[in-house]
């Protein structure tokens, strides 16, 4: 083999992923209800659309898709008619999926108390009747 050609795992090690782009990818929006809910088990397609509310067919493929690039899911697809395919999460999701649980649980602890925050800072920062609002002028 010529020295032209690079072993994979070098390559791979030496242009890891910068940290922003993995957070960005395991705490989006999305990412996080999947991982959830695919840590009690194998989960459909149909499932996981139940359970995360608000998101749209598109964006659960594409973020299942994402996830399984990133090597956080495995998508089995068994040989039945018509096909059933389920999403499991890997070793490495699964030592992610504590983090995870910790944020969702502290999400619901504290989101009345962020909705009161954001009510009050509203009130206080709101224009009074007749200020500049900020419109443009003509």
């Amino acid at each position: 083999m010529s020295h032209s050609h690079t072993d994979v795992s070098d390559q791979v090690s030496n242009e890891a992923c910068p940290i922003s782009e993995v957070l960005d990818h395991v705490a989006g929006k999305w990412s996080i209800g999947i991982l959830v809910a695919a840590a009690h088990g194998p989960v459909r397609f149909t499932e996981l659309e139940r359970t995360i509310t608000g998101i749209s067919r598109r964006m659960l493929t594409l973020n299942l898709r994402k996830l399984e690039r990133d090597g956080l899911l495995v998508r089995t697809v068994y040989p039945t008619v018509p096909p059933k395919v389920e999403y499991s999460i890997t070793p490495m999701a699964r030592e992610l999926h504590a983090s995870l649980a910790g944020l969702v649980s502290w999400a619901e602890r504290h989101r009345a108390d962020i909705t009161t925050a954001r009510a009050t800072y509203d009130a206080a920062t709101a224009p009074t009747s007749g200020a500049y609002a900020g419109s443009s002028e003509r």
